[in-house]
């Protein structure tokens, strides 16, 4: 089972969604750590700042999350409703009407009800350009009903109306991740075989008396008719009228691999083994089967006008025996980021403009994010360069462009990913690219808390509090430890969301931006003559022991962890990629040089006189603040959080955290005021030698 975590300070906080765990909304999340981290700093520093750091954080804009709405749930489960109904209207109304007579009243009622459910479901849906035109096909499917027309038009009424009603209100058409059959088999006999049987005949210990009785899989000819996809949603909303319960309680990748495990019942494995020779020899039927959802739309009857009845049979046999064969898990998150670029070209086309963007927001998220790591390694320019472009639509989408520039970057966008499709699978990572990879991103993070990290031991020895100094260590071997955990947890049953990662490395930044730059201002404000080299050795060394353990602790996990965060999630796609050795070379390579920058750094602060130590410190804390803010709203901005607005002169510059929007440059103009002014004041208040 896995599970979507969002992971923030100082709590693990669980989404698996509406009918499977909590939900917190963001504001929530940000109050509780914004509070939290108020109370230990003010105990800290002295400092009147209630209210301050909220101000502060509202400033740079994190409080704009939203949390999704029963109203916008309620319509994407009226939409899947109607869809599950008109699939079962074009697959059994064969045993309700034939040859224009009908051949069962009780099958013909139950089709003319469901056609009435389909079309009042329609006028209850939420507005959108394309309702009339799905009301008109419901009122045609109904008609055609009453009319007993052939079985054969009906179901092509009835699939149109489905595939229209998906376009104007989009649902995952296919698993995010590659279904596991095993656990689909495990699911099967648990929860199914009791009624459908071991093999899928209908005849199970619990079948007999039901009315209707329970669908027989093997059947060859209903199973022909029905699709992956419509396995999915009778699993997650039951049967009205059957004992066909819902399994809405398992996680949509249950249901996924329970589904592709039933919908391969009816197939023999000659069929398996005759459809895998077909793969394999056929590099246009490869094509036309690029990912998960090529496979969860097909069914063997719409194959069969193409390929014939008997090698459509064997082909859709070994692909869902198989999914594996047609995509890989990359090439699905690919899939479902073009996806979602298609469906926002047609609600933005349609002048849903907060559709558009959540749609544009969720191919990002969902389908393009989850991959940057593996990217990053294997071409980090065209990393940047799809990540650029999809902010560049976003902004166009935000500021109401025309319908030709939207049209013109999402096809870019598109573009982009067709190449990164290529790219990825083109070839593994080299020993020394993996080398390099490793180096290079624990370096680059770690060097930035460590900094923090060695400036806060070096102030305690400065201030000869050397028992304060645990407080420090526990938080950043807390952090490690922390973060081992996370990639345990990352690798085995958590799956970690594009949103998630983006919210938990944007609101780490942020905090610490916080933390940095009410250290900064005190520290600069300290670095004075003898008098204030007294009140720091006496009063705050006194001070320390009392009220410091919290925010040497807190800052100490909170900088290390957000970098650890980060890294991890980057070695995870490393290591997917082989090459271990020459990974963990490179880990124990960077772990080696940043031994030695402590080392020079604690030996250098060593030396300084005091009041040089707390004028450079404060210098440090004030650039680490400005480039974690930058930072900072730039992920915030990728989850959704902060609106963005292109800048076409400002560089990215992503070592100091430049980012070119309006809202980082701003973000970061708010907090380089904020501490020259308070530095400014300081020096005002200087004594004079």
């Amino acid at each position: 089972m896995q599970f979507d975590i969002y992971v923030c300070f100082p709590t693990l906080f669980f989404d698996s969604g509406a009918k499977e765990g909590l939900t917190i909304s963001s504001p929530m999340i940000t109050v509780a750590i914004a509070n939290h981290l108020q109370y230990w700093i003010g105990k800290f520093m002295k400092l009147r700042i209630t209210g301050y750091l909220a101000l502060f954080m509202l400033s740079l804009g994190i409080f704009a999350g939203t949390a999704p709405t029963a109203y916008a749930e309620k319509s994407a489960s009226y939409a899947q409703t109607i869809w599950r109904l008109l699939d079962y209207i074009a697959v059994d109304y064969p045993a309700a009407v034939q040859d224009g007579q009908i051949v069962s009243e009780l099958e013909y009622a139950e089709m003319s009800e469901f056609a009435d459910t389909v079309a009042s479901g329609m006028a209850d849906l939420p507005p959108t350009a394309a309702k009339s035109e799905l009301l008109t096909q419901a009122n045609t499917l109904k008609v055609s009903i009453a009319n007993k027309t052939e079985a054969s038009e009906i179901a092509m009424v009835a699939h149109t109306l489905a595939n229209a009603l998906i376009t104007a209100y989009p649902v995952p058409l296919a698993p995010s991740i590659l279904p596991d059959l095993s656990r689909g088999k495990a699911l099967y006999a648990e929860a199914c075989a009791s009624c459908h049987g071991i093999t899928g005949m209908g005849n199970g210990p619990d079948a007999q008396g039901m009315q209707p009785p329970p669908i027989n899989f093997a059947d060859q000819d209903r199973a022909n008719k029905r699709s992956l996809f419509s396995l999915y949603q009778v699993i997650g909303q039951g049967l009205d009228g059957t004992a066909m319960q819902s399994y809405a309680d398992l996680p949509p990748e249950d249901r996924w691999a329970l589904a592709f495990y039933v919908g391969g019942l009816s197939f023999s494995q000659d069929d398996v083994r005759e459809g895998e020779q077909i793969w394999q020899n056929d590099q246009e039927i490869r094509t036309a089967f690029p990912n998960l959802t090529a496979i969860t739309q097909a069914t063997v009857g719409q194959l069969s006008q193409n390929y014939g009845k008997t090698m459509a049979k064997a082909l859709m046999a070994y692909l869902r025996k198989n999914p594996q064969a047609a995509s890989s898990s990359t090439g699905t998150l690919l899939s479902l980021a073009k996806e979602r670029l298609s469906q926002t070209l047609e609600a933005y086309r349609q002048g849903e403009h907060k559709r558009a963007t959540k749609l544009a927001l969720s191919a990002y998220l969902d389908g393009f994010e989850p991959i940057e790591p593996v990217l990053r390694v294997k071409d980090t320019p065209l990393m940047r360069e799809v990540e650029t472009s999809m902010i560049e639509m976003r902004g166009l989408i935000s500021k109401n462009a025309s319908i030709t520039d939207v049209k013109a970057k999402i096809q870019d966008v598109t573009a982009l990913l067709d190449t990164v499709e290529t790219r990825l699978a083109s070839s593994k990572t080299g020993n020394g690219a993996s080398f390099i990879a490793a180096f290079t991103i624990l370096l680059r993070e770690g060097v930035e808390a460590l900094l923090i990290v060695v400036a806060m031991l070096a102030f305690l020895n400065k201030a000869d509090r050397p028992r304060e100094v645990r407080f420090v260590h526990a938080g950043w071997v807390f952090a490690l430890f922390a973060g081992i955990l996370t990639w345990a947890a990352a690798s085995t049953f958590i799956s970690i969301s594009g949103a998630s990662r983006e919210l938990t490395e944007g609101v780490g930044a942020i905090l610490a931006a916080a933390v940095l730059v009410f250290v900064g201002i005190w520290m600069q404000g300290k670095s004075q003559a003898a008098a204030w080299q007294k009140y720091i050795r006496d009063k705050m060394s006194h001070a320390l022991s009392r009220q410091s353990a919290g925010v040497l602790f807190l800052l100490a996990f909170v900088v290390v962890y957000r970098e650890v965060f980060e890294v991890i999630l980057f070695l995870i796609a490393l290591w997917n990629q082989g090459n271990a050795i020459a990974i963990l070379s490179g880990l124990g390579s960077a772990i080696a040089v940043l031994g030695i920058i402590a080392v020079v750094l604690m030996n250098y602060s060593k030396r300084l006189p005091i009041t040089q130590f707390f004028l450079y410190s404060s210098y440090l804390m004030a650039i680490l603040a400005v480039v974690l803010s930058g930072k900072g709203i730039a992920a915030l901005q990728e989850a959704g959080w902060v609106g963005i607005s292109q800048s076409t002169w400002l560089p990215r510059i992503e070592i100091i955290g430049i980012y070119p929007t309006w809202q980082g440059l701003i973000g970061q103009a708010i907090v380089l005021t904020t501490l020259l002014v308070a530095f400014w004041m300081n020096d005002r208040k200087r004594p004079a030698v």
